[in-house]
């Protein structure tokens, strides 16, 4: 991917479309969370532009007129970079390059994708970045030219690769990319493997998992960070943290959880990155509680949760337990506090202490009552383990055997399932 040039020099203009599916409201929202984006990408959004229409024009995206609208904007404010907010097609990129003759022409997919590119730090991440670019480019293909060379993705190209017969250098490339995804896809499948081991050993350790979910710059991270002192990097950026991290947390009650950041969530996050990110993103599914983080100072912190709920429940996370945390109260006054939320600020501390109590109190939901009978002399460790991990209240020694009366969680009950009593 080419080099972005310094904030003085790329100046872009913003262009939206208001439609029956997406009101001006939701545009305006969506516009200020590009430019949030642009920002990110060390690009300066120094106009916008929105268009009414009932769907998008299939050849430029918005009509004629609204193009030389833009046309003025750009050559008024030596503009080098054109962005919209939804995906191009590649007639569309080359059309609207082609009646400009000049700016560079990204769509919002491109731009979330360069983002990522520049914060994905291990080897995982950068795979998982590099098969989205690749998968975004390669029905774009036809069109490639100066917007796709922002999304090279490495190693598929064409360079050096023998032409069948009757083969076009097209052909060759996209055969070449199509290798270059399969290849990624197999090592990624591996990580996974090795991510499913983890993941199994920390169930047998019989130890709940709670995911931390929620919009991009919500303070996922700083919240990791205070409780666990973790060291991660956490910046006022979108998209700051990409790669998960885990960290163990004891609770008041001394019990342990494990807690997992994860990458956060935005409105029209390209198919392509659910794809490529999908063994991170379990790491939601998989987890027993969702500690799911809005920025409650945000004007559309509401709107933002509906997102992420949205994309969670489409990652098959709808049933989980969610404990809703609204964050940054230190940047702003709260008249009336919703009902069926924490409210904290991970930067300061403030109510971190009702939040460990929200999560002994969900974990505690989650069990149920449930009789164990163990053998006699070998059911010492299991009773040891139930007394951490459960609710012991009663145990009774026979002869040949153990009885423990206990509320236990789903994990603990399928941990010990031979012993329940029938």
């Amino acid at each position: 991917m080419t080099e972005i040039v310094t904030e003085s020099e790329n100046r872009a203009l913003l262009v939206g479309l208001v439609t029956p599916d997406n009101p001006e409201g939701e545009c305006e929202a969506s516009l200020d969370e590009l430019e949030r984006l642009a920002d990110t990408a060390e690009i300066s959004p120094l106009a916008r532009l929105c268009q009414t229409r009932a769907a998008p024009d299939p050849a430029t995206y918005v009509g004629k007129g609204k193009l030389e609208e833009a046309k003025a904007i750009i050559e008024a404010n030596e503009i080098n970079t054109i962005i919209f907010d939804g995906e191009l097609s590649p007639a569309q990129i080359k059309n609207i390059g082609d009646f400009l003759d000049g700016p560079e022409v990204i769509d919002r997919t491109m731009l979330i994708l360069e983002i990522f590119e520049k914060h994905a730090h291990t080897s995982e991440g950068k795979l998982q970045v590099e098969i989205a670019q690749l998968r975004y480019t390669l029905p774009r293909l036809v069109g490639k030219g100066k917007a796709m060379s922002r999304l090279g993705g490495g190693g598929g190209g064409a360079s050096g690769a023998r032409r069948g017969a009757g083969e076009t250098k097209l052909e060759i490339e996209r055969r070449n990319v199509k290798a270059r995804i399969a290849a990624l896809e197999g090592e990624i499948k591996q990580l996974g493997a090795a991510r499913a081991q983890t993941r199994s050993r920390r169930e047998k350790a019989n130890i709940p998992g709670i995911a931390i979910a929620g919009y991009t710059n919500s303070g996922k991270s700083t919240l990791l960070n205070h409780l666990t002192d973790a060291g991660i990097l956490a910046e006022d950026k979108l998209f700051a943290t990409l790669d998960p991290t885990t960290r163990r947390l004891r609770l008041p009650n001394g019990s342990e959880v494990l807690l997992t950041d994860t990458v956060g969530l935005i409105r029209k996050l390209p198919h392509h990155l659910v794809q490529a990110f999908a063994s991170t993103l379990d790491e939601i599914r998989y987890a027993d509680i969702i500690l799911l983080v809005s920025d409650i100072s945000d004007p559309e912190h509401q709107s933002q949760l509906e997102v992420a709920k949205a994309l969670m429940a489409e990652m098959g996370a709808a049933e989980k337990p969610v404990i809703t945390v609204h964050n940054k109260t230190d940047r702003i006054e709260i008249p009336e506090k919703e009902p069926g939320g924490v409210y904290i600020s991970a930067l300061t501390g403030e109510g971190i202490d009702g939040l460990l109590a929200e999560i002994q109190k969900t974990l505690e939901e989650l069990r149920k009552p449930v009789v164990f009978v163990f053998p006699a002399g070998g059911g010492e460790g299991y009773i040891s383990h139930l007394y951490k991990n459960a609710a012991v209240s009663k145990v009774e020694y026979g002869e040949d055997q153990v009885t423990v009366w206990a509320s236990a969680d789903e994990r603990t009950r399928n941990m010990y399932k031979k012993y329940i009593a029938r």
